[in-house]
């Protein structure tokens, strides 16, 4: 092939609805594949330990079955990454039957569907520790414990571009991956097709987020990348967005340290000498990208453990006085607190939206607060009840803090609800680590299946 062209209709699929009026143009445009990522880390750590999804079924069903038409009518491939935010075993399965639904549903047929699990077994990661093979930390993580690992719940191991390359080459017509490397699963699409690692890798950093690579900025519209011998292009579909040399450029640095650099499962991106070129009104041409494969295949794994039951609360204030004090009435609301429960065995937290309630220590402008300010109280304990009442010991003993030049009885706090609020179960993440493996495919076991008539 002398080029190979993709579209990438939502950065993260479920997350919210693709929007169908680029989705469409898109599909008119002729892709040779129609691809999409469906998870982060972003979303934090409670997805993963606690086994479900952050994103409704009806979206994700929705954006799967756009998609999946769409490939079946062009007769084209279809992949998926990191299947119903965090890739785990049951999240695969439950993209796999919502793909034989929709071909039932459809008249679909015949496919076939590729999937493949990311999920580690404790006992793998164990061994290596034991083995004397280092688990290392990732940004700022120490070097994995086994006591750490004990407190994981779940573990997947993000995928590079091989499982997806593998199911490719077995003649798959749709592809449901287990955790994955955002950029892996269009970089296999094009190497699958012979194109070089150097434009490959590229093709897939500049599509992983849909339109983020556009501006002016619009949330879950079609971009399609086209990739030749020589560069990489990315198009805007919808008419009133362009892939510019700003935009795509600004999205090669989104969300890192190193702005020149993107790991994978053996080897980086280094985007060190890129060159953008301006097109057309909405299409950016890239070249210059380089892949620099590693000796040794290191495959990063993310694990979530269970912290406990919790509740949440919230009040707000009015009141100059209190505002410019809210350091002493949380210290007063968790000395109550401290009196009921001790010191330890439990978590509380509070968030001061209006002052620094986003950025926390990091904000600048952490002495000149709103006239009005909002807090939430987030309490964490074993059970749901001690939770519940710690909750709610740390939220309204603020209307009852006690501050030197206050002479009146009544509380500078309001409440908009009485009572503290049942919050899902808190999670923490146990691993930002990477595992060395003597073979890529190790981690992630493919299946293939034929569906439809």
């Amino acid at each position: 092939m002398k080029s190979l062209k993709i579209i990438c209709p939502n950065g993260h699929l479920g997350f919210a609805p693709l929007r169908l009026e680029s989705f469409l143009l898109g599909v008119k445009a002729g892709p040779h594949y129609i691809a999409a990522d469906s998870g982060s880390d972003d979303v934090g750590p409670v997805p993963l330990g606690s086994d479900t999804s952050t994103s409704p079924r009806s979206w994700q069903m929705q954006d799967l079955e756009h998609m999946l038409l769409a490939a079946r009518k062009l007769g084209v491939p279809m992949i998926i990454g990191s299947a119903g935010d965090t890739g785990s075993n049951s999240r695969v399965d439950m993209y796999v039957a919502m793909i034989q639904e929709l071909a039932l549903k459809h008249g679909l047929g015949p496919f076939r569907l590729g999937y493949f699990y990311s999920e580690v077994p404790k006992e793998r990661v164990r061994q290596a520790i034991r083995g004397g093979s280092p688990v290392r930390g990732l940004d700022g993580y120490a070097d994995l414990t086994e006591s750490e690992l004990d407190a994981t719940d779940r573990i997947v191991a993000m995928a590079g571009v091989h499982p997806f390359m593998e199911l490719l080459r077995q003649g798959a017509d749709v592809i449901i991956g287990g955790r994955s490397s955002d950029a892996a699963l269009f970089a296999s699409a094009a190497l699958h097709h012979g194109f070089h690692a150097d434009q490959a890798y590229y093709l897939g950093k500049v599509l992983e987020c849909a339109s983020f690579c556009a501006e002016p900025y619009g949330g879950k519209e079609t971009v399609m990348g086209e990739i030749t011998e020589q560069d990489v292009r990315v198009t805007a579909m919808l008419p009133a967005q362009r892939c510019t040399i700003a935009s795509v450029s600004g999205h090669a640095m989104y969300e890192r340290s190193n702005p020149y650099e993107e790991f994978f499962a053996g080897g980086k991106l280094d985007m060190t000498n890129c060159h953008y070129e301006q097109l057309d009104e909405r299409t950016t041409r890239v070249t210059g990208s380089r892949f620099l494969p590693d000796a040794k295949v290191r495959v990063k794994l993310e694990g979530a453990g269970r912290v406990g039951e919790r509740f949440v609360g919230l009040c707000g204030i009015r009141d100059p006085y209190t505002i410019a004090n809210v350091d002493k009435v949380i210290e007063w609301a968790r000395e109550q607190v401290r009196a009921r429960f001790g010191e330890t065995g439990y978590e509380l937290h509070y968030n001061v939206y209006g002052r620094d309630g986003v950025m926390g220590d990091l904000e600048p402008l952490r002495d000149q607060p709103g006239h009005e300010l909002c807090v939430m109280v987030q309490g964490v304990a074993p059970t749901r009840e001690m939770a519940e009442e710690l909750t709610m010991i740390g939220l309204r003993q603020m209307f009852y803090a006690r501050l030197p030049d206050v002479k009146g009885t009544a509380g500078s706090v309001s409440f908009p609800l009485d009572e503290v609020l049942p919050a899902s179960a808190a999670y923490r993440w146990t691993l930002n680590h990477t595992l060395e493996v003597d073979n890529a495919m190790e981690l992630f076991a493919t299946h293939l299946i034929n569906v439809g008539a």
